[in-house]
């Protein structure tokens, strides 16, 4: 993390910070992190955070520290954390015998995206892509939904456990037809 903080230049920082964290001000931020380093290196958290504290608004009660978004930004972009989702839910698919249940538990929007997308995907409700085609056939579907919603937990299992507070859980059953093969995408940086 401390190399990407000291050597990334400001255009990619904050594509991180936006596509990773979901940071609206990702690029005042980027920003100012270009500008302390100049002063020196950005050794610390508590340093790092405390940059990103002097641009942003002053945080209300009840309201998330202005830093974490970045931090998770940072922490997703270096763990491949994403890529991992989608690797861990190809094999998944591959592994599990027919009638076999995927149950998957997200705990923030970038992960549940990638979740809901491949089971909706795989469970053959993928949008097309122009109500004026024809409908074409495409491979059988690999995973029938359980729920077309996500279990989220209640009230008081969010007071208990404040880390379930934004977890979703998506499950899916396996169907007996065949994997299709993974279309390839170009590489994320890692």
């Amino acid at each position: 993390a401390a190399d990407i903080v000291m050597n990334l230049d400001e255009r990619e920082l904050a594509e991180i910070l936006w596509e990773y964290g979901e940071e609206r001000a990702s690029r005042r931020i980027a920003r100012a992190i270009v500008r302390a380093r100049e002063t020196g290196p950005i050794t610390t958290t508590g340093e790092l955070a405390a940059i990103i504290h002097a641009v942003m608004p002053a945080r209300r009660p009840g309201q998330i520290d202005p830093a974490t978004r970045s931090f998770q930004a940072l922490r997703i972009y270096i763990n491949r954390e994403l890529g991992e989702v989608e690797d861990g839910l190809a094999a998944a698919e591959a592994m599990l015998k027919p009638g076999g249940i995927l149950a998957v538990v997200s705990f923030h929007s970038l992960e549940d995206r990638i979740v809901k997308r491949f089971l909706t995907e795989r469970s053959g409700g993928a949008a097309r892509p122009s109500r004026h085609m024809p409908v074409t056939e495409g491979p059988a579907p690999t995973f029938e939904l359980v729920s077309r919603k996500p279990v989220a937990p209640s009230e008081a299992e969010a007071r208990t456990n404040a880390r379930a507070r934004s977890a979703k859980l998506r499950v899916a059953r396996r169907t007996e037809a065949p994997v299709a093969p993974r279309p390839t995408k170009p590489k994320r940086r890692s």
